[in-house]
């Protein structure tokens, strides 16, 4: 089984910066791309930021210029570096990767971290 599990987020300024990260583990042959998105209560879950299996990022406009989106593919991992956080960056930020997974059915699917929780104070 592939789990994704994100880390990294917490509670900071307006301003500041935080770091997440997302593990990727299990039976996994090839991590084609990875992504972020986020999801603020009462809201739809929106992209934040996407990397190929290569180093090709795309940002959403809201993020792009703070936002950066790096991945170490030996580690599996994944990363979303935040920097001049604004109150409007509050929400439960979400990782994704299509993975084929490695046996026999060699499955290609999009999975989902469990998320982990940014919030940003005026």
């Amino acid at each position: 089984q592939v789990q994704l599990v994100e880390s990294g987020g917490g509670l900071v300024q307006a301003g500041g910066s935080l770091r997440l990260s997302c593990q990727a583990s299990g039976s996994i042959r090839i991590i084609n791309s990875m992504g972020w998105y986020r999801q603020a209560p009462g809201k739809q879950r929106e992209w934040v930021a996407s990397i190929s299996n290569g180093i090709l990022t795309n940002y959403a406009d809201s993020v792009k210029g703070r936002f950066t989106i790096s991945r170490d593919n030996a580690k599996n991992m994944v990363y979303l570096q935040m920097n001049s956080l604004k109150p409007e960056d509050t929400a439960v930020y979400y990782c994704k990767a299509n993975i084929r997974e490695a046996g026999l059915w060699n499955t290609l699917r999009d999975y989902w971290g469990q998320g982990t929780q940014v919030t940003v104070s005026s």
